[in-house]
């Protein structure tokens, strides 16, 4: 029986396929986590690249848009602590409004602690002031657009420019009037045709005119609107890049916006401190007392933490979309005008 249960065995695992080996896994190399012997200067780097872009200096563009008479233009004074907006440069108030929008851009360089940074304010004055207001945005978004095409013109320069002048729009304050009910079927439209174009942060102004509780309602009230109309502000809940980002901005999304804001650019003293402030029969309200109102969110949202993510939302996706529509519809390459005619010979 011996020899005759050996040779079955035998036979069986002929038939039967060995069991086939796990490929295996490289493994990682050895100097990936490696301690160094001694100090190379990697981290320098970041010293390196900070030197660099304090000396070129930074841009940013900022447009606020609003009905005449929200405050717009001191609520951009309180932002940057300086004179920056259209009505403290020299704007004419005996002017008429005009038919269409006219967006007038006021630059600036400002510096803080070695930063120089070139501020630009885009005013829009008597946005929705006029008794039709069909089709209003149509100057803004044009004036957005024509920014992209200039940049897009000196990107496509055979010699061009080794920093090209960034005047695109970076952020959009869209100023909400604090009527407690709801938004106007303009300021839907609005943000519903330029959302898709440029980063747009909504702002309830002269938020003390409401009570705490009408301004909590209003600002639920808001969000549900623009959830309902599919209007999406920034930040964008799709150009989250980690786990981080998602849950800083959920939060900002779910309870900061709308910021509701007050704005002044004249001092007072309270207890002993001089604080920017409105004086009113009953107090003074601190701008950036966080129980009073919300500027400092939105001061810290828009210039201490999100001002960088900003620019390259606007570089990578605004202006990408746009550059991508305009070189497909004209076969690669913007159309040529007569003075792009003209800088392409003189480059030859």
């Amino acid at each position: 029986a011996g020899p005759v249960e050996s040779k079955n065995e035998a036979a069986m695992s002929e038939l039967v396929p060995e069991p086939r080996q796990k490929p295996v896994v490289p493994m990682k190399p050895m100097g990936i986590n490696a301690s160094l012997l001694g100090y190379i200067g990697i981290d320098t780097i970041i010293e390196q690249m900070r030197k660099k872009t304090m000396k070129t200096g930074f841009d940013f563009n900022i447009m606020v848009v609003g009905q005449s008479g929200l405050g717009k233009s001191t609520l951009v004074n309180t932002l940057f602590k300086s004179q920056v907006s259209r009505k403290s440069s020299g704007w004419n108030r005996e002017e008429k409004i005009p038919k269409t929008v006219e967006i007038k851009a006021i630059g600036h360089v400002i510096e803080e602690g070695g930063v120089k940074m070139k501020l630009t304010v885009i005013d829009t004055p008597g946005f929705g002031d006029q008794i039709n207001n069909e089709n209003c945005w149509e100057p803004i978004e044009k004036y957005i657009n024509e920014q992209y095409e200039k940049f897009l013109k000196e990107e496509v320069n055979i010699a061009r420019k080794k920093r090209i002048p960034d005047t695109r729009v970076h952020c959009c304050l869209y100023f909400i009037s604090p009527t407690g009910h709801s938004l106007r079927p303009l300021d839907l439209e609005f943000m519903k045709h330029l959302s898709k174009v440029v980063n747009i942060i909504p702002v309830i102004a002269k938020a003390d005119t409401m009570t705490l509780e009408e301004k909590t309602e209003f600002k639920q009230r808001v969000r549900k609107e623009l959830e309902v109309n599919g209007i999406e502000f920034y930040p964008q809940k799709e150009f989250d890049e980690d786990l981080e980002d998602k849950t800083e901005n959920d939060k900002i999304r779910q309870e900061s916006m709308p910021f509701a804001v007050v704005g002044s650019d004249k001092e007072y003293q309270v207890n002993g401190k001089r604080v920017l402030g409105r004086k009113t029969p009953w107090g003074i309200i601190e701008v950036e007392n966080l129980t009073h109102c919300e500027f400092a969110l939105l001061r810290d949202f828009v210039i201490r933490t999100h001002l960088q993510d900003l620019k390259e939302v606007t570089h990578n996706i605004h202006y990408e979309t746009y550059r991508a529509k305009r070189l497909n519809d004209n076969g690669g390459l913007p159309p040529m005008t007569a003075e792009t005619e003209e800088n392409h010979e003189s480059n030859l």
